[in-house]
């Protein structure tokens, strides 16, 4: 799949080099076609490390996709540079009257914080509200998928007593949803958090259809009001050896942090880790993009009916 993106983005080159078809403005516009708008809200502190991410996560069906990246308004990053910001990305005011096929809403390092002490929760909350009439469908992954269980259902996360980091097992729970078409009955898919919204509670929530789980992990993928609304616990996202980064990030801070389970052979933090999700990554953003967002918005999207 073409993804379309500014022609400048960093991410742009690395993608050419890794053989994916990357699409600027210039070309895209001499086709006569619709291409799929997404528009990604990137809460990661490291945005142009989580924009490669995704991009290439998107990659992988024949549709032409025109990605936007949005920042937060109350909100000042220090990760990431100022002039890349105002280049490639927009604020809720600059886009609030567009609507689109899909997005993506991101994780953030503040999972310790209680949400309404989150310096952007407000604006959040006015995002996720605007989601229900101005895009067919929306992913939540990892904190966000948290704070979206919370406003939309009042399912509260709970601290964990270790840090869930590494590779974990998960089942497939209902084959017949197409978002989990492909998938194998067993996955390994990254984790990497302090708190979760307990399974039994997720459970108990009628409004929700449990899609993936995990013994040890608990609750990965699910979804609501027919696929409009996504929840991701995880990062499937993450490439080879974004866990390895944390890890010896937080090693050299001192912190007590355990070695990511199932990542390193033998353990060994040595070695270079071994990729063992990203078939199931893939695929859960090719379901996405063809079952909940390509089949199901229309060719006008201002005549979009929510």
């Amino acid at each position: 799949m073409p993804i379309k993106v500014q022609g400048d983005l960093p991410a742009k080159e690395i993608l050419e080099k890794e053989n994916i078809f990357v699409m600027d403005e210039n070309r895209a516009i001499h086709q006569d076609i619709r291409p799929i708008q997404i528009l990604i809200l990137n809460l990661m502190p490291l945005k142009e490390e989580t924009e490669l991410q995704l991009l290439r996560s998107l990659s992988n069906t024949p549709l032409q996709v025109d990605v936007s990246f949005m920042t937060m308004s109350s909100h000042e990053s220090k990760n990431t540079s100022t002039s890349h910001l105002n280049k490639f990305y927009l604020h809720f005011e600059d886009l609030k009257n567009n609507k689109f096929d899909g997005m993506i809403i991101t994780g953030a390092p503040v999972e310790l914080i209680e949400f309404e002490e989150v310096d952007y929760w407000e604006e959040l909350t006015e995002i996720m509200d605007w989601t229900e009439k101005h895009v067919t469908s929306t992913i939540y992954l990892c904190w966000a998928a948290q704070a979206g269980l919370y406003y939309h259902y009042g399912l509260k996360k709970k601290v964990l007593s270790e840090k869930m980091f590494g590779l974990f097992w998960h089942k497939v729970m209902n084959r017949k949803i197409p978002l989990v078409r492909g998938f194998d009955d067993a996955f390994l898919a990254p984790h990497s958090r302090h708190t979760e919204v307990p399974l039994e509670d997720i459970k108990a929530c009628k409004d929700i259809t449990i899609l993936a789980e995990s013994e040890e992990a608990g609750f990965f993928l699910g979804m609501a009001k027919e696929g409009r609304q996504i929840y991701v616990m995880g990062h499937p996202e993450y490439d080879r050896v974004t866990l390895d980064g944390e890890y010896k990030r937080d090693l050299n801070k001192g912190l007590d942090i355990q070695i990511p389970k199932n990542y390193y052979s033998n353990d060994n933090s040595e070695d270079r880790p071994l990729l063992m999700w990203r078939a199931h990554a893939n695929n859960l953003y090719t379901n996405w993009l063809n079952y909940y967002v390509y089949q199901t918005t229309p060719y006008d999207l201002d005549g979009t009916p929510f």
